[in-house]
């Protein structure tokens, strides 16, 4: 039987020792539904430490990756409040630090259905996540990157704005001034709005609730990309503005 508490603690590990680690499933039989109760055993450690939970981000939301992963679903993985970046993110902390820009959605009342989803949006925004795989190479299967709750590592979010349709928002990625990726909100599963649904389906399937004031990570809309210290990033959606971080 696979020791889900001993996994847990190795990926702990690595994320606080900054040490990568080889995969999981290199040495432990680890399906999907036996990764999600690794991640879960991470959150619950974080949460025994102080932290809250913040959100939901979600993985995999663009076709291209789908088919990559050779999956037909998206994943998705739990921010708490430790997660979130200022203006500046020390990137020393993290093993493989990449970044991409994101649509953020701001939860207005309690989602415990897909179909409360649309009516529970009461601010979206324009963001970026950081991603940090804990594995060797960033080299994971799917439930290695499951287990590791997603690759979740840092977060921000630009100026909230008043529910709109984000369909095809036009999003740019700059470092230290040149584009460095662009593409459109349409890639995130033809709609960002649909992620947000998709995260409903899948917390409501592990008796979680989406709560008032946290914010749902819809998905990347190009390719993440390295984060080497003393980059400056911006990340502008048309109509959105835009949000900064420099790294350190």
């Amino acid at each position: 039987m696979t020791d889900v508490n001993a996994l847990a603690e190795a990926l702990e590990a690595a994320e606080r020792d900054v040490r990568p680690i080889p995969r999981l499933t290199d040495s432990a039989d680890l399906d999907v539904p036996t990764a999600y109760a690794v991640q879960h055993a991470v959150i619950e450690r974080r949460r025994a430490r102080g932290e809250r939970l913040a959100g939901v981000k979600m993985g995999f939301t663009s076709r291209a990756k789908m088919i990559q992963m050779g999956v037909d679903d998206v994943i998705w993985g739990l921010l708490t409040d430790a997660m979130p970046a200022g203006p500046d993110v020390d990137v020393s902390r993290l093993i493989h630090p990449r970044i991409e820009p994101e649509i953020v959605f701001l939860i207005g009342r309690e989602i415990r259905s897909p179909a409360e989803a649309d009516a529970a949006i009461d601010a979206v925004a324009v963001g970026y996540e950081i991603l940090d795989s804990r594995y060797d190479g960033f080299s994971f299967t799917l439930p290695d990157v499951v287990a590791d709750n997603a690759s979740a590592a840092r977060f921000a979010v630009g100026p909230w704005h008043r529910p709109r349709d984000v369909s095809n928002v036009g999003l740019l990625m700059e470092i230290d001034g040149r584009p460095a990726q662009s593409g459109s909100s349409a890639a995130i599963l033809g709609d960002p709005v649909r992620s947000l649904r998709a995260a409903a389906r899948l917390a409501a399937a592990s008796g979680i609730t989406l709560e008032p004031g946290w914010v749902v990570l819809a998905g990347a809309a190009t390719a993440a990309v390295p984060l080497p210290k003393s980059a400056h990033v911006r990340v502008t959606g048309a109509g959105l503005g835009g949000v900064e971080v420099t790294a350190r």
